[in-house]
């Protein structure tokens, strides 16, 4: 396992470490209720340094990613962020990430953990371009402040006007008297807050800035395990459960950052799936019945038919209610259609809603 540039500082915090990935990570400090709750109402912290990051430059940088994501890049400007995906040649997902435009010539890629490889081969064997990739994953920490305090918190160590920071936006300043810090007004909760890549060298010394820095708040470390009720809470899609390699973005609900009028791998596929429609599409859904959905669990209909398979669930500590997403035949796929969730051989009842499940703090 990798670790993080803080993990003896997460388990000095009371961290509990598992393998995440391939990296030595903290699912939970004080528990998962309490975490997903402090960062719905107050302000937590997450060290996310497991992400990937990638940089491309050079006058060809904009057409390499035009031709090898399914959003469109050429619409962002100076220090705008662009969500999309890396669409495979088979119509499945290679990735979703994040898009940093630094200018016209630089761009940064930002990826899942699980896929840093596997996305930096596939990139590097499309690029027939003059664009140059780095790969900076290893020399970047990344922490991620999010609730509704985290402005309140973060202002009090950088001279950035955080408050006037659009949604998916960037700036590069001084945090805690670290020089060229990017701050991002981006986040995988829906609470509000920002993200943070530093250089692994200035890693320790911001991590405790901004726990000092929110100590009137009672900021909280916070894991994995909340992140995830806190995303899916949201409906945020999670790689490897809700979207993966065999799963096109039109059948994901992700049409909206797959722009048909460009050209990338696999467009004629979705273009022909947008005329045509898909056979099955992903719905977030609540259980009425007693019971926890989970992962792979079957999706059957009242008749007992197999119709489709939980991708993620949990129990929402914010709603105290069953909730989840997974993919249903299109005829389930209705706001508010009875499907039923397979547990321990029980039929559970469930009906499919719309998303999100919490309102947005953002």
């Amino acid at each position: 396992m990798k670790k993080l540039i803080l993990s003896d500082i997460h388990e000095k915090l009371g961290g509990k470490m598992v393998d995440f990935a391939g990296y030595y990570m903290p699912v939970q400090y004080d528990g998962v209720k309490v975490e997903h709750t402090n960062v719905r109402e107050n302000v937590g912290v997450f060290d996310v340094s497991h992400m990937g990051e990638f940089v491309v430059t050079g006058e060809d940088a904009i057409a390499f990613i035009q031709k090898t994501t399914s959003n469109d890049p050429s619409l962002l400007m100076d220090g705008q962020i662009q969500y999309s995906c890396i669409p495979n040649d088979d119509g499945g997902i290679v990735d979703d990430l994040l898009i940093y435009r630094f200018s016209a010539n630089k761009f940064l890629l930002v990826v899942n953990a699980s896929n840093i490889e596997k996305d930096w081969a596939w990139l590097n064997s499309k690029n027939d371009t003059s664009a140059d990739l780095r790969n900076m994953s290893d020399f970047w920490s990344l922490f991620a402040i999010q609730g509704p305090n985290a402005t309140k918190v973060l202002q009090r160590i950088t001279d950035v006007e955080l408050g006037k920071m659009k949604y998916y936006t960037f700036q590069r300043g001084k945090l805690a008297e670290v020089k060229d810090v990017l701050i991002s007004a981006t986040g995988y909760t829906g609470a509000g807050g920002f993200e943070i890549y530093v250089k692994n060298d200035d890693a320790l010394k911001v991590w405790e800035a901004i726990m000092k820095a929110g100590e009137l708040e009672g900021i909280k470390p916070t894991g994995l395990a909340a992140r995830d009720t806190l995303r899916l809470e949201m409906g945020y899609a999670l790689y490897g459960n809700d979207i993966d390699d065999t799963t096109s973005p039109m059948e994901a609900k992700l049409g909206w950052v797959t722009k048909l009028s460009t050209d990338f791998s696999s467009v004629e596929l979705f273009r022909k799936q947008k005329e045509n429609g898909v056979a099955t599409k992903l719905v977030a859904f609540e259980l009425i019945d007693r019971g926890i959905p989970r992962k792979d669990y079957v999706i059957v209909s009242e008749n007992d038919e197999t119709i489709g398979r939980v991708t993620s669930g949990t129990m929402s500590p914010t709603l105290n209610k069953a909730i989840g997403m997974g993919y249903v035949e299109n005829d389930f796929s209705k706001v508010d259609s009875e499907i039923y969730i397979k547990i321990r051989e029980k039929k559970i009842k469930a009906k499919v809603v719309r998303l999100p499940f919490v309102s947005p703090g953002v």
